[in-house]
């Protein structure tokens, strides 16, 4: 018999299984990688952006 921790699912609020933590099944799992690899979800960071002036210079 599989152990049901004590959380909810980040994705969908129903009981966290211990196959898939901290997510309740593959699905949940599946669209959070999702989010994740279409931009809704972003690490923040301290870093200024970049300018390199020759980019975009032919």
């Amino acid at each position: 018999m599989k152990k049901e921790i004590q959380e909810k699912c980040k994705i969908c609020g129903k009981p966290v299984t211990e196959k898939f933590t901290p997510f309740c099944c593959a699905r949940c799992a599946q669209v959070d990688l999702g989010k994740w690899l279409g931009g809704a979800y972003a690490v923040e960071t301290q870093e200024e952006p970049n300018h390199d002036e020759s980019e975009g210079l032919s």
